[in-house]
């Protein structure tokens, strides 16, 4: 059977392909743990959402993502926090 219907063009708001991770209201060193637990499920590219309230996650969160081998896409301060949007690297 062919279809008229042209394929879906992809998205261009990456965020809106994002997994959300809800890390508000931990404090350090939880905020890095949990991401790195989940960016371990996840195959190479997959990006995550990270959603923080903790100060220091604006230095840790980096910094992780640096060590690890992950982009760091977009890091945004939001009105309690600040949300990291965070694509997993290939090596990892």
């Amino acid at each position: 059977m062919i279809s008229d219907a042209s394929p879906t063009p992809p998205c261009d708001d990456p965020e809106e392909q994002a997994l959300p991770l809800d890390l508000k209201g931990l404090k350090c060193p939880l905020p890095v743990i949990r991401t790195r637990k989940r960016l371990a499920a996840l195959g190479p590219g997959a990006l995550v959402l990270v959603e923080t309230t903790d100060p220091l996650a604006v230095i840790d969160i980096p910094h992780f993502c640096n060590e690890d081998g992950h982009h760091l896409e977009r890091q945004t301060a939001t009105d309690r926090g600040h949300s990291f949007l965070i694509r997993k690297g290939t090596a990892i």
